[in-house]
Formats: structure tokens, C-alpha cells, sequence
């Protein structure tokens, strides 16, 4: 719902006007909403099939494997290996099992910091998603942010946390 959304596919000759160009009149007009009675349940939920959901797409999560890998990947690590190979050749086994059991540790250790950090900030986005109070039906409503659609008239009050561009 970028502030340059049209409703309909503009034409070769037709300039795309953004929405904070244009008088309250011509915005309504424009996404044939009503300012008094808002939208009506049975087109916002067509619109919201229409345009999705009112969200930024997530960045791919990485899988756990890939994270416990990732531990591995730093220039001093692959030293401390070249040096778990040097120990081995020359002999110092001991050595090299000791470096090789501290970069294991260090390794599993920085996954499940990783891993409960990342489950940490989920659970605070679940807690923290915002709520947009809005006119369908001729009647305000809670709905989550992410149910708005073009069109929508959203009732904002001192302190509310804009929910849409």
C-alpha cells in the first residue's frame, strides 16, 4: 500500500497521483471508500485477497544447520583448524584434540545463543504486532494492522502507532 497505490491498472495517458497529493475527496473517490461508513467487510476482504496483507515479507529464516554452521566460518577459526592439522602431523595429538574440543564448544555454545536470540525477537514481534482501529460496516473496529487495505479509514488518536503508509 505504497502512497502512489491505484485501484486500478492506470492507463498510457492516465498520471498516477500519490494519495498525499490529493484532497480528502479525491483520495475517497479514488479507492470509492466513505469517509463516514468506511469499507464494507465483504470488499475489504476482497481487496485484502486482491493486494495482501498489509506487511513487510520477511527475509528467509535460517535453518538451524545453516546457523550451526555459520559458527564455523570466521578467518581465526580456519586458523585454529590449520593449527588442529599442524598439531596432529607433528604428533601433539593432545593439542590438537584440545583445540578441536574448545572450537566445538565455542561453536555450539555461539549456536544456541544465536538460535534463542532469534526465537527471542519472534516471540517479541508475535507480542508487539500492531492493532488498527478502522470504520467497516459503519463501525469502528480492532483489526490487525496487517488486515488493512486501500480504502480503509483509519481512526488514529494521540500516542497511536501509524499502522499503513
Amino acid at each position: 500500500m505504497s502512497d502512489s497505490t491505484s485501484l486500478s491498472a492506470p492507463g498510457a495517458n492516465d498520471t498516477v497521483i500519490p494519495y498525499h497529493c490529493r484532497t480528502i475527496e479525491e483520495a475517497l473517490a479514488h479507492t470509492s471508500s466513505d469517509l463516514e461508513h468506511g469499507l464494507i467487510a465483504d470488499e475489504a476482504a476482497r481487496r485484502l485477497a486482491e493486494f495482501g496483507p498489509n506487511e513487510l515479507k520477511a527475509a528467509e529464516k535460517t535453518s538451524a544447520w545453516r546457523m550451526l554452521l555459520s559458527q564455523f566460518n570466521d578467518f581465526m577459526i580456519w586458523v585454529l583448524f590449520g593449527a588442529v592439522a599442524i598439531s596432529a602431523i607433528e604428533g601433539q595429538v593432545p593439542e590438537a584434540v584440545a583445540i578441536t574440543a574448545i572450537l566445538l564448544l565455542n561453536g555450539i555454545l555461539g549456536f544456541f545463543q544465536e538460535y534463542r536470540a532469534e526465537q527471542a525477537l519472534e516471540a517479541l514481534k508475535e507480542m508487539s504486532a500492531p492493532r488498527a482501529t478502522v470504520l467497516r460496516d459503519g463501525a469502528e473496529r480492532d483489526i490487525p494492522a496487517s488486515d488493512l487495505v486501500p480504502g480503509d479509514t483509519v481512526r488514529l488518536e494521540a500516542r497511536d502507532q501509524i499502522p499503513a503508509d
